[in-house]
């Protein structure tokens, strides 16, 4: 596997949301290595985007959003899930894509469909806030071989408190793969 680059983060957020399928989370801790692919995330498109943590701007919580790119963004739902993004574009944008669903390849044992059991499977938490993404013991990676597939593309989930930006098509995921959250 070849680990992804700082430039292919530092692009257009759709973009890179929808490169991210078919792509593998590599982590590492306690000498155990679990792997684990990209089949749903969500495009998270900077201060503008209603539903994005940064469009209230630079807080404690949101500063590693605003870059650089290729850094993780982990933070805590409803005081029990952590979620595990990765920030993208520019400096100062904003951006990120939340990572809602892997398919396990090796040493996960746990479900892995919603951003929170993801995290959960791969013992992720806010200790990886602000990790590098091309660091040794986590990071995202290049298959030399991968199958062709389906992009699906819906609105995202749970954020209807963000009027016009709740129906934008800016999750995507592999179609018919049976570790997507929710069809």
């Amino acid at each position: 596997m070849q680990k992804l680059t700082r430039e292919f983060y530092s692009r257009d957020t759709q973009i890179v949301a929808q490169e991210l399928l078919g792509k593998y989370i590599v982590f590492a801790k306690n000498g155990t290595e679990k792997i684990g692919k990209i089949v749903e995330v969500e495009a998270y498109l900077g201060s503008h985007d209603l539903a994005c943590h940064s469009a209230k701007g630079m807080t404690e919580r949101t500063k590693i959003m605003f870059g650089p790119a290729g850094y993780a963004y982990v933070y805590l739902i409803y005081g029990m899930y952590h979620c595990l993004n990765v920030v993208t574009e520019n400096e100062g944008q904003g951006s990120a894509i939340l990572i809602r669903a892997l398919e396990p390849i090796k040493n996960i044992s746990m479900r892995t469909q919603g951003p929170g059991l993801l995290c959960k499977a791969l013992d992720i938490n806010k200790n990886y806030n602000g990790h590098d993404l091309n660091s040794s013991d986590f990071y995202l990676a290049n298959d030399t071989v991968s199958e062709p597939f389906r992009i699906i593309k819906k609105p995202r989930i749970g954020v209807d408190y963000a009027g016009h930006w709740a129906k934008r098509l800016l999750r995507f995921y592999i179609k018919d793969n049976a570790f997507v959250s929710k069809k």
